[in-house]
């Protein structure tokens, strides 16, 4: 093994090696929402940062973590030729932007990092040159993947990863979670329709299994906003959906009955939840350093990580985060008291309905996210 580089044998070898030290581990220390055997098994750990258990993956991650999208980050880097998700990203000030960012996340104990296109796998994966054992990868080309009808198979499916593994000089990746169709529909007879029929279905699972046994990822899952699909899929897969990928913003709440996290806690699921400030629209201000509001975006962004850690289930929030500053604010609510008091609840509360009111018409469909 070469310094911040790991063969894709050494890392097979190590990761049974390490989930067996986990499990038998004797030393243990109470983190997050799981007993972790002795804490150099956790990736990049740091005392100030929470830890959770991420589900049958047997990794313990942050209780926030790196969400892919750089919204407003022009905001902070000036100019033109870089959107939400991807654009000119051979620019210097944006890879330098990237870079210290994910260095922040390193210093404050944040381990996992969600890259959902091609322009996020490419900039994550150099931001991460030469220290890549600091950090859990989470791998999707959503453009080549499951939403287009032509790749819903193995055989179409499989070569969309090692290409893009290619591309981005990566020998493995930690997590791929193929990004899937978004909802379902009904039909005529009113009868719920799953966003993937069930030979689709089949396909992609197939194609996960296929990658996790050949060494190219590590562990595997789906990202969609059907709860009814992803349900089926964390049942009828257990062995390939190791990790879902779904929104949970901080106005949601979980049903009493019937809930999605049911299937996720009975198949002992990983879940990273995207979108926690529903994009942006629970803030006033631009996200920019000298915003004269940024001091109460930055309140409410903390008791919006602490509503949503409340649910034992979550592995861990991801969001996207364009300054050093966010990064250390993320890390702040993860050490700050969990339960929020009556005065906080009605703050959030007031946030977050601003928020919906404020949703841009591509963005509605996060209401759907309120129950789970």
């Amino acid at each position: 093994m070469t310094q911040g580089r790991i063969t894709r044998r050494e890392f097979v070898r190590d990761t049974a090696a390490g989930a067996a030290a986990l499990v038998a581990g004797l030393s243990l220390v109470k983190v997050g929402n799981a007993e972790a055997a002795d804490t150099s098994m956790i990736m990049n750990y740091n005392p100030d940062m929470e830890y959770r258990l991420c589900g049958k993956t047997g990794w313990m991650i942050s209780a926030a973590c790196l969400g892919g999208h750089w919204k407003r980050i022009v905001q902070i880097i000036g100019g033109q030729g870089i959107g939400d998700y991807g654009g000119n990203i051979a620019r210097p000030d944006f890879q330098k932007n990237r870079y210290d960012v994910v260095s922040r996340c390193i210093e404050r104990g944040i381990n996992y990092i969600d890259a959902c296109t091609h322009d996020e796998v490419l900039a994550y994966s150099q931001a991460l040159r030469g220290r890549r054992d600091k950090m859990h990868l989470g791998w999707s080309w959503y453009e080549n993947e499951a939403r287009r009808g032509d790749r819903r198979t193995a055989e179409a499916l499989l070569p969309t990863l090692e290409e893009g593994m290619k591309q981005a000089k990566e020998e493995y990746v930690d997590l791929w979670r193929i990004t899937c169709c978004v909802d379902g529909s009904r039909g005529p007879d009113g009868k719920y329709i799953m966003t993937h029929t069930p030979a689709e279905s089949e396909g992609i699972a197939a194609a996960l299994d296929g990658a996790k046994k050949s060494g190219k990822a590590r562990k595997t899952g789906v990202s969609s906003h059907d709860r009814v699909w992803l349900s089926y899929m964390i049942e009828k897969f257990p062995d390939q959906i190791d990790v879902v990928v779904t929104p949970y913003t901080a106005k949601s709440k979980v049903l009493e009955k019937d809930s999605f996290f049911d299937s996720v806690r009975k198949c002992n699921c990983g879940f990273f939840g995207i979108k926690p400030f529903a994009s942006g629209s629970a803030f006033k201000g631009d996200s920019s350093p000298k915003s004269p509001q940024r001091e109460e975006d930055d309140r409410i962004a903390r008791l919006a990580i602490r509503h949503i850690l409340c649910n034992p289930a979550i592995t861990a929030p991801i969001p996207g985060m364009i300054t050093q500053q966010q990064v250390d604010n993320v890390a702040l609510a993860v050490k700050e008291r969990r339960e929020l008091d009556k005065a906080e609840r009605a703050e959030l509360e007031r946030a977050m309905d601003r928020a919906w009111a404020n949703l841009p018409p591509h963005y509605e469909w996060l209401k759907d996210w309120e129950y789970v």
